[in-house]
């Protein structure tokens, strides 16, 4: 199973007359409301700090975007940048997780927001070099749940506040005789079926330099903690040249699926330079999920 990529990509590349996008463009967040789709991407100019744009799409393929960044870091802990957004919608507004950069520091910081526009930063997560977090779209046994990595493994955590997490529970780990042998992490937001919670995974393959590709996984409805199904091959991996040689060379990285009718669009950062789509049938998808 593999996911067909768009042949217009990329979709997206950084623009040389806003500086503070100049250089690099990769690692979308991206939710689909019904009609738009919203897209929050991670930037750096020159200086190298990685800010967010916004960006919309009516197709989930031509998107416009704002000619001025709409979060950038504030705070020591961030002083290196916000990187990889996940955009989960939940209790009535929009729930941006992002990893918080700063000098010998890594953390994951949560803001919300209603527009995209104007935001609220709620606070840090996790600070402990905790990276790659998605909060899950609805509760789970009354709580909060959230996925993010310690690496090189993959863990999930529970909240009645969003703020105060409980001990990390590991869910999976690199396989030493897979494609995905030196790290995992998650990627987009969960996405819910009868047969349990789908989501997508970034594995990270040993070579001469690390090579990144996408994965699926299946958890439990209940007990998200408890692996049902996990690829044997990647999904997505880097193939194009643009993909293949940039900002880290190498790379397909994807912090969002979304579902519309009858497909998922997956949307990933190539070699952590430009942004590129992939598509698949929602049946191929299901099809998997429901096979031994």
């Amino acid at each position: 199973m593999r996911l067909k990529k768009y042949n217009g990509n990329p979709i997206m590349k950084p623009n040389p007359m806003n500086l503070w996008e100049a250089k690099y463009i990769f690692n979308p967040g991206v939710i689909y409301d019904g009609e738009i789709f919203h897209m929050i991407y991670r930037a750096q100019g020159p200086d190298m700090v990685s800010r967010f744009g916004y960006a919309v799409s009516k197709d989930g393929i031509k998107f416009n975007r704002l000619s001025e960044p709409v979060f950038e870091p504030e705070n020591m802990d961030e002083i290196y940048g916000v990187e990889d957004a996940r955009i989960t919608y939940i209790d009535n507004k929009f729930h941006v997780t992002y990893t918080a950069f700063a000098p010998g520091k890594i953390s994951i910081g949560l803001a919300t927001t209603t527009n995209f526009i104007r935001w609220k930063r709620e606070g840090t997560l996790l600070e402990n070099f905790e990276k790659d977090a998605v909060i899950f779209p609805e509760k789970i046994n009354g709580k909060y749940a959230m996925i993010y990595s310690i690496e090189p493994d993959m863990y999930i955590s529970y909240s009645k506040d969003k703020l105060k997490w409980s001990k990390p529970k590991k869910i999976a780990s690199p396989r030493n005789d897979k494609w995905d042998n030196v790290a995992i992490g998650i990627g987009g937001i969960p996405i819910k079926t009868k047969e349990g919670w789908l989501i997508t995974y970034h594995g990270v393959e040993n070579g001469i330099k690390a090579i990144y590709k996408m994965g699926l996984m299946l958890l439990d409805l209940k007990n998200p903690s408890k692996l049902l199904k996990r690829s044997d091959e990647p999904i997505l991996e880097p193939e194009m040249s643009w993909e293949i040689a940039g900002g880290i060379p190498n790379i397909v990285f994807s912090t969002a699926m979304v579902e519309v009718e009858d497909k998922f669009y997956m949307y990933y950062g190539g070699a952590d330079s430009s942004i590129g789509v992939a598509t698949i049938d929602r049946q191929e998808i299901y099809d998997w999920i429901k096979t031994e």
